[in-house]
């Protein structure tokens, strides 16, 4: 297993921040979600030091959707990372996180009028329009408030990246955005550009996520601004930003070959800049959005097992006392992780296990095949790089309690989310009463 962030063996022990595993286990309980902050905080200086131009100003956008609490917003924002949001839970947990609003977007394909109406109530920076019918209805709000708004209007550039269906969003099919072939695209952005409470100040795009070749991302900045040149020289509209969306892959199993971000980064600054200066363009700022490789690297989940089972064929079983219902990706979309037994880390490997959780359904399997030491009943059983939706798309299926999520950091452990208990599943349920019926 490789190992991530501050992440070290020691006496066969593996610790996070200083801490022992099994030591966390005994203080917060399992399973557990585990954040590293030092690996989150060396993450995000690596992007805000690395996307960085003498020509025009950059931001570097947090997706909450990746992993979203009051903890990580407040976190961010004292990084100084901007914030993309896709809902109006996400953006009251960003504004009761004191995220400085002229440093949030909103997106999605559906935003409904009430997060609209909050998006204006609270001034937030950026709107991303997906389609006419959702800038018909912003147009008719700011025009009723007397109030204006920036937006950005979401382009498909028709890339289609190397990564799973379910996360290539940039297909001439997709539910989001507008294609760059379309005509109707370019009659849209006409129409925005003269609305007087409409600022229309750039465009935005996203080619996927977990893309690990970074030649669509090289292709994909050369044909947003070839669109921006075609904008400027066929209609004479003149837009100053430019968000590229992000998409960029992490490493999940030794399948997974990263590109070296720095690097990339850097050249990909290069590549804005040159094309921008050939097309003579008035672009002003450029931002992206890492997504999954801002947080993924942080985080691990840790679990207690069950018992091992050995079925008739196959690979033996390790049962866990979590599973889909806090992580729901390899059922969702196959993903791939690996794993350890934290407290046996220098014992040799003993076998080949199938790692199940103990929901009620056939396809709660969070690894497939994992290489381990001998497990026993009551060891601990650690996943890592799984800090991106994870957390964000958990569930309470089959009643089961969400886990506690605790920060590690030098030696400290704090905690983030509360592990839910009994009393918070029946929160909001009601009674049946005789009279009802």
């Amino acid at each position: 297993m490789k190992l991530h962030g501050t992440m070290e063996i020691k006496d066969g022990q593996l610790e996070i921040g200083h801490i022992a595993v099994k030591q966390l286990a005994k203080q917060f309980g399992t399973p557990l979600y585990i954040f590293d902050e030092a690996e989150f905080i060396n993450q995000s200086q690596k992007f805000l030091n690395s996307f960085d131009s003498d020509k025009f100003e950059t931001k570097v956008y947090y997706a909450g959707k990746t992993f979203s609490n009051l903890y990580i917003f407040g976190l961010v924002q004292k990084l100084g990372l901007s914030l993309d949001v896709v809902s109006e839970g996400e953006l009251y947990t960003a504004l009761r996180a004191g995220v400085d609003t002229n440093n949030i977007i909103l997106h999605g394909n559906n935003k409904l009028k009430r997060e609209l109406e909050m998006t204006l109530d609270y001034k937030i920076g950026r709107i991303v329009i997906d389609h006419p019918v959702e800038y018909h209805l912003l147009s008719k709000m700011c025009s009723e408030r007397q109030q204006k708004t920036k937006v950005l209007l979401r382009i498909n550039p028709g890339i289609v990246a190397d990564t799973h269906k379910y996360i290539k969003t940039s297909t001439e099919d997709s539910k989001f955005g507008m294609n760059s072939a379309d005509p109707s695209t370019y009659k849209l952005l006409q129409e925005i550009a003269k609305d007087p409470y409409i600022d229309l100040v750039g465009v935005h795009c996203h080619i996927g996520s977990q893309v690990l070749n970074k030649k669509f991302f090289f292709e994909e900045a050369e044909a947003m601004l070839q669109f921006l040149y075609n904008l400027k020289k066929d209609y004479n509209i003149n837009l100053t930003e430019l968000n590229l969306g992000g998409g960029f892959g992490v490493y999940y199993t030794s399948e997974d070959h990263p590109f070296d971000l720095e690097e990339f980064l850097q050249d990909y600054i290069k590549v804005i800049e040159n094309k921008i200066t050939e097309y003579d363009l008035q672009v002003e700022k450029v931002s992206i959005e890492p997504g999954r490789a801002l947080i993924n690297d942080s985080g691990s989940l840790l679990y207690q097992i069950g018992a091992v089972k050995y079925p008739y064929q196959g690979n033996p079983y390790i049962f866990v006392d979590g599973g889909m219902t806090d992580n729901i990706r390899p059922a969702l979309y196959q993903a791939k992780y690996e794993a350890c037994l934290p407290e046996k880390m220098n014992n040799e490997t003993a076998a080949s296990f199938k790692v199940a959780g103990k929901c009620c359904e056939s396809g709660d399997i969070l690894i497939e095949k994992v290489d381990l030491p001998m497990p026993e009943r009551d060891d601990l059983l650690l996943i890592p790089a799984s800090g991106a939706y994870t957390f964000s798309m958990s569930s309470n299926y089959n009643r089961l309690p969400k886990p506690a999520v605790v920060f590690v950091n030098e030696r400290q452990a704090k905690l983030a989310v509360k592990r839910e208990d009994y009393a918070d599943l029946i929160r909001n349920d009601l009674k049946y009463k005789e009279e009802d019926n």
